[in-house]
Formats: structure tokens, sequence, C-alpha cells
């Protein structure tokens, strides 16, 4: 399953990625565009805006479309996308640009992460999209707590 958020839902899509799932983030771009986009690359459309469900292609279920009520938070967005379709949590991808990550040696990110994470970590992975590198930190538990609250 690959969504599409709208401008709206970007933090959605930060947190699907932390999930594992394939997410990608429409900033800026006019709804024909956006419903172009999900057709092209076979994505379901995430969107706090009914207009979306005005649109040819999602009324003719070429695109289809999850609208999303405004007023709730990332987490119950989040909760609600898996529920919907049955998402179960994978590794996670990379937050910032969607790429999926591989296990990378420590001694390939040394001069890349702080002294300190060097010497403390064994794990790092690279994001294949956009060469960021990740490990396993204090902010991955804040992270693996909501997404334990959410995925069990």
């Amino acid at each position: 399953m690959r969504f599409l958020c709208d401008a709206m839902l970007g933090g959605l899509a930060k947190w699907l990625r932390a999930a594992g799932h394939d997410a990608s983030c429409a900033r800026g771009e006019p709804d024909g565009e956006i419903v172009r986009r999900a057709i092209e690359e076979g994505r379901v459309i995430l969107t706090c805006d009914s207009g979306f469900m005005e649109r040819a292609p999602v009324r003719d279920g070429r695109v289809g479309v999850l609208l999303l009520p405004q007023e709730l938070s990332v987490e119950e967005q989040l909760r609600l996308v898996a529920g919907r379709f049955g998402l179960r949590r994978l590794p996670s991808r990379c937050m910032e640009c969607n790429g999926e990550l591989a296990e990378t040696p420590p001694e390939e990110v040394a001069g890349e992460v702080p002294a300190g994470v060097a010497g403390r970590q064994r794990l790092f992975f690279r994001c294949r999209g956009c060469g960021r590198v990740f490990w396993y930190g204090s902010h991955w538990e804040r992270i693996g707590g909501r997404l334990g609250r959410v995925f069990g």
C-alpha cells in the first residue's frame, strides 16, 4: 500500500514512514496534480479536504481517497489509517524523504555521527534516498512508544 498525503497531513506521512509504509507528501501541489500523481504512482490519497471527493477519478474509482477528520491528532490519524487499511508495523523508512533504510557498518558512518554516538552504538542505517544516517537513540524510544500504542 502506497500513500500520498496532502500538505495538511505532512506529519502523518512522517509517522507512516516511521512505521515502514511508503508515504509521499504533496507540498504545495494543486489538487489536480495530487490526483494525477496518485494515479500515476498507484497511491491512495490521504487528506482532510473533502473537495477531493468531487474529482472524477475519485468518483469513478481510479484513485482511492481516505478523508480524515481535521481535528484528529497525528497519532489518531495514524491509528485510523492503520485500521482502515489493515497496516502492520514494518521496518522504518526515512522520515524525511521516504527512502528505504539499509543497515550500515559503524566504520562507514564514523565521521558522519557525533563521536559519542559512534562509540556507543553498533547498529546504523543509511537512507538509500537521501543518504542520512540513523541509529536507535533516545529519540527512537519516543518514536517506538507512539508506534507501539498504534500498532500494539
